[in-house]
């Protein structure tokens, strides 16, 4: 079995709304759930945080404006063959998108309680919503 880890993060601007992102589904055919937040894999020897703030600015031209904060842990079973352990994080950001939309195809800022009611959004970050983890 193959093991990989992976970190996202709910990025928060200063009016309090969070950004998700609809997944570009040429790149993504098989996501459980189109908007999702940022995050990715690590680069095995980069330090978790590190592999957070590339990923932030990879996606959205964003950085990190706080220190990011966790929030929960998931194990992910993708098939027979590979766990994903997912490391969810919390953090401020402030500026301009500019969207990867290789990645991506377009992006939005809501509330918790707006995300909540955002269709086909992934099923592990409705778990931590549903959860309330953000509160």
């Amino acid at each position: 079995m193959e093991l990989q880890v992976g970190v996202k993060v709910f990025l928060e601007n200063n009016q309090g709304e969070f950004l998700l992102l609809h997944r570009n589904l040429k790149k993504y055919p098989a996501v459980q759930g189109t908007w999702d937040i940022v995050g990715g894999r690590i680069n095995v020897e980069t330090p978790l945080i590190e592999n957070l703030s590339r990923e932030v600015f990879e996606e959205t031209g964003l950085t990190l404006t706080s220190q990011p904060t966790l929030i929960y842990a998931q194990d992910i079973f993708v098939e027979e063959k590979k766990h994903v352990v997912r490391l969810t994080y919390r953090a401020s950001t402030e500026g301009v998108i500019v969207l990867d939309t290789s990645e991506n195809d377009s992006c939005t800022w809501l509330t918790i309680d707006a995300m909540k009611e955002k269709d086909d959004l992934d099923i592990y970050i409705k778990d931590i919503l549903d959860q309330n983890l953000l509160r």
